[in-house]
């Protein structure tokens, strides 16, 4: 169900291991793509239709928050699943993630057993919406 993750943080370790996280947890097959910042996120958004983005807050260009604006804002890419994997964050910043739609904030550090729970909600968000496609 998902294919194509995008996966956007400045460090190239983060998103090699929320890759290995990924593919524990049950995403081996997916395509991977990943994005240094929120630009290049768009842009790898852009160019694939993205089942997944995982993404960091703290990132150089374009921040966390300010690439879910533009996600939310966006026809075309809101609605996808967006998971925030953070060490940083207050609650306003947490209330205002979910209002523009992020799926799930993973807090720092990570795990594959929180990624596998935080896949499986993705999973059934995606199936729903898979159904409801159907029965439309």
């Amino acid at each position: 169900m998902i294919k194509n993750v995008v996966i956007a943080d400045d460090s190239a370790l983060a998103r090699m291991f929320i890759r290995r996280c990924l593919e524990i947890a049950g995403l081996g097959d997916a395509n991977f793509f990943e994005a240094s910042d929120g630009s290049e996120a768009i842009l790898r958004m852009k160019e694939i239709k993205a089942d997944l983005l995982v993404t960091d807050l703290t990132m150089p260009n374009m921040n966390g928050i300010e690439l879910m604006r533009k996600i939310s804002s966006s026809p075309r890419l809101s609605g996808t699943p967006v998971l925030v994997v953070t060490s940083a964050g207050n609650e306003e910043q947490r209330k205002e993630l979910m209002e523009l739609g992020v799926t799930k904030i993973l807090s720092k550090p990570i795990s594959p057993p929180i990624l596998v729970e935080a896949v499986q909600k993705v999973q059934a968000i995606l199936k729903g919406h898979s159904e409801a496609e159907r029965e439309a």
